[in-house]
Formats: structure tokens, C-alpha cells, sequence
């Protein structure tokens, strides 16, 4: 009758992280094991190519144009929207049937099903994520029109760069509904809804109760979580305070156009300081139109931070995953504890915590052994199922953390990369304004010489 306990304390730690010698070491096995062909199962392995139609590597991916259009929406009601076009063109010639080269156009909303069906069925990857749909963190003078011209561009190149982020992914590039995304227009809407991709998306309440009820959360999660809000912290304070610092050069500059008139003017009145005023006013003038481009391309440098304020975001959502599994995994450990304990009071007669049934049993007389023993027999089924699904569970959550862990030191190193390089070029861009100040006031030092 007694059956051997397992260890659940032991299933319910952490899964440990092997050494990891290259930090997509993990991803490469997963896309390896992907590239053999379709599984039996039904996953995000259906959907994948196979090596021999991988074909991401040879083609080149952009966003070209924007195009504002007039349209009914789902409510029958005229909207005004952006839509953008996608072009995929082949980089080298292929003997045979040509490999596709085609152009469609993509909502803004078509980029967010594909990131949203990403999400649900790559829950261990930290998943690229999409421009800002309005403008935010902007100088005074900049546009929070999400229909501006300027805004429209910016988010264009934010798009571009989404679909290049996953097509440079080891595992989302193999996905056959971002093949799809880039080659048919027609019905790719219906075909991602037809995976039933929502049914399987965790809901905000029960994410929301996993991370408050969990007992035995993984720490390394935990930290990361921690991190990636201290980095949303961090980068939005920035994204602030360059946007009054924008503010206030701006009007440093056009302070300088003030200058520019007031020279010109004073030039019309002087006859031997005449051309030395206009020379100075002249650079004055351009000194001070200069800034609107100057803003512009620190646009293009907040944009980059925007992007890895939003992977905040995406790390949090792999850290959510984890906690409903370990939640799950702790319920499963629970249930399968509480049958072993009801099957050993029935076989030993002996009740050890008060219930219901024990109650019921002193109102109304014992059970007879018949009724006992069908009882335990149930329980027993019961209890050999829950440690199978328990072990499944246990096996699946560390599956999940050695994954997660794979991609997640990909991440690092791509943020790295990406945040020195644009913070080095940033500081060069602003090293490079100040000397064109220095210049100016140094042409206007010999203009006044001159005179």
C-alpha cells in the first residue's frame, strides 16, 4: 500500500545552469534539434523550417516607405493609419527556382500579432521589441503626433529594425509565421489567429498570482527581474533629462540667431564696420539653423536607448514564465502531497490533520474495507499520476531555465555591444558640436579683428 515519496523539496529547487562556453551554445542544440523536420506534436516545432528552406540568411530585409492610407476599421468606421512596406530582395544568385523577392505592405498592428504570437510560443526568449506606437520622452519642439512625418520615419527605421533583430535570432528566424509575415500578404492574418496562439497566452491575473504565491522562487530570476526595472529606471530618468537638456539647447541656439539679426542690422548702419557685422551675423545665422539637425540626430540616439527600455519589458516576461512554472510545479508538488497523506490514513486508520471526511466518518460509522480499499486503490492511480506529472513538470521548468539562460546571455552581449556603440557615438556627435561652437565664435573673434 505505501508508495516511496520523492524528494519534493529536491524537485522543487532551482534547476542549476551548466557552463555555458558560448552564450548561444543552448539556442544552437534547440535549432538544431528544430532543423531535423516537423514533430509530432503540436508546438511552436510545427511551425518552424526546416534547414533546407531556411533561405533568412540569403536575402536582405527592409522597411522602404511609409504611406499614410484611409480605411475602415473592425467597428465600420473611417480611420486614418500608416502603412509600411516590407521588402525582401535576394543577395546572391541560386541555380533553380528563383528564391522569392517580394514587397507588401504591413500595418503597425500586423507587427504587434506577430510579436504578440512570438511571445506566447518562445516564452524563453527575450524577445525583440517594436517601436514606441507614440511618441514619448520628446523636446518641446519635436512632434508627439503619431501621424508626423518625422515620427513616421523614426518609427519606420524602429520596424526595420524589429524584423532584423528576428531574423537575426538562431531560433525566430527558423519561425514559418515570420516567413509568412514577409512573403504573403493576403491571408497571414487568419493563419497566425488559426494557431490558437491566444488560447495559449497566460492572462495578467494569473501571472500576477504566481508572483505573489510562489514559495520557492528562483533567485537568478529574481535578480534579473530587479535588473531589468532598475534598467527601465535608469534609461527613462535619461531619456528625461535629454530631453530638457534638448530643450534648453535649443534655445541657446536660437539664441544665436537673435545675434545673427541684430549684427546684420547694425551692419546696415556702420560703413567701416559694416562687412565685419555681416560676415559675423552670417555665421551667427547658420550657427543657429544648425540645431534642428543636430536634435534630429540625437533622435535617432534616443530611439536606440527607447529600444533596450522596452527589452526591459521583454525580460520581465521571460521572468514571468518562469514564476507561472514554478507555481505550477509547486501546486502539482502540493496535490501529490496531500493523496499520500489522505492514502496513508486510510491504510493506517489514523488521521493526523482535521478534514471534512474524517468528520463524516465519526458521524456516520467507518467505512467498510471494500469501500477502503477501492478508495486507496483511486488514490494510488491518482498519486502515480501526479508524480509522472510532477517529473514532466519538474523536467519541463528545467528545460525552460537552461533555454532562457542560453538566450538571455545572447541578450546581454548584444546590449552591451549595442549601448557602448551608441553612447561612443553620441558622446563623438556632441565633442563634434561643441568644436563647431568653438569655430564659430572663433570666426566671429576674427571678423571683429578685422574691422
Amino acid at each position: 500500500m505505501e508508495q516511496a515519496a520523492p524528494d519534493l523539496e529536491r524537485l522543487l529547487q532551482p534547476a542549476p545552469l551548466e557552463p555555458l562556453g558560448h552564450p548561444d551554445a543552448g539556442l544552437e542544440a534547440a535549432v538544431g534539434e528544430e532543423a531535423e523536420g516537423p514533430q509530432d506534436d503540436e508546438g511552436p516545432g510545427d511551425r518552424t523550417m526546416t534547414e533546407n528552406n531556411f533561405w533568412l540568411k540569403k536575402i536582405e530585409i527592409s522597411v522602404s516607405e511609409a504611406e499614410k492610407r484611409t480605411g475602415r476599421n473592425a467597428m465600420n468606421m473611417q480611420e486614418t493609419y500608416t502603412a509600411y512596406l516590407v521588402e525582401t530582395r535576394s543577395v546572391e544568385h541560386i541555380d533553380g527556382p528563383s528564391v522569392l523577392t517580394d514587397s507588401l505592405w504591413r500595418r503597425y498592428s500586423e507587427f504587434e500579432l506577430l510579436r504578440n504570437y512570438l511571445l506566447v510560443y518562445y516564452p524563453h526568449i527575450v524577445v525583440p521589441p517594436l517601436p514606441e506606437k507614440r511618441a514619448e520622452f520628446v523636446w518641446h519642439k519635436l512632434s508627439a503626433d503619431n501621424m508626423d512625418p518625422d515620427f513616421v520615419e523614426r518609427r519606420r527605421i524602429g520596424l526595420e529594425n524589429f524584423l532584423l533583430r528576428v531574423a537575426s535570432h538562431p531560433i525566430l528566424c527558423r519561425d514559418k509565421i515570420f516567413y509568412l509575415f514577409l512573403t504573403q500578404e493576403g491571408n497571414w492574418k487568419e493563419i497566425v489567429n488559426e494557431t490558437g496562439f491566444q488560447l495559449k497566452a497566460d492572462s495578467r491575473l494569473k501571472a500576477l498570482n504566481a508572483t505573489f504565491r510562489v514559495k520557492n522562487p528562483d533567485k537568478r530570476f529574481t535578480e534579473l527581474k530587479h535588473y531589468s526595472d532598475e534598467l527601465q529606471s535608469v534609461i527613462s530618468h535619461l531619456l528625461r533629462v535629454r530631453a530638457r537638456v534638448a530643450d534648453r539647447l535649443y534655445g541657446v541656439y536660437k539664441v544665436h540667431g537673435n545675434y545673427g539679426r541684430v549684427f546684420s542690422e547694425w551692419s546696415a548702419i556702420e560703413k567701416e564696420m559694416g562687412d565685419g557685422l555681416q560676415s559675423a551675423g552670417h555665421h551667427m545665422d547658420v550657427y543657429a539653423s544648425s540645431i534642428d539637425d543636430i536634435l534630429e540626430d540625437e533622435e535617432h540616439y534616443a530611439d536606440q536607448l527607447k529600444e533596450y527600455l522596452f527589452y526591459a519589458e521583454a525580460l520581465r516576461a521571460v521572468c514571468r514564465k518562469h514564476e507561472l512554472m514554478q507555481y505550477d510545479l509547486e501546486m502539482a508538488a502540493q496535490d501529490l502531497a496531500s493523496k499520500k497523506q489522505q492514502c496513508e490514513e486510510l491504510a493506517t486508520g489514523t488521521v493526523r490533520t482535521f478534514s471534512l471526511k474524517g468528520m463524516t466518518t465519526k458521524l456516520f460509522g467507518q467505512e467498510t474495507p471494500e469501500q477502503r480499499e477501492a478508495r486507496i486503490k483511486v488514490l494510488e492511480e491518482q498519486i502515480s499520476e501526479g508524480e509522472q506529472q510532477l517529473k514532466s513538470k519538474n523536467l519541463e521548468g528545467r528545460e525552460f531555465v537552461k533555454n532562457a539562460w542560453a538566450d538571455i546571455e545572447r541578450f546581454k552581449e548584444q546590449k552591451n555591444r549595442d549601448l557602448k556603440e551608441a553612447l561612443i557615438s553620441y558622446a563623438v556627435m556632441q565633442i563634434s558640436m561643441c568644436k563647431k561652437g568653438i569655430q564659430v565664435w572663433t570666426n566671429a573673434k576674427e571678423c571683429f579683428s578685422k574691422m
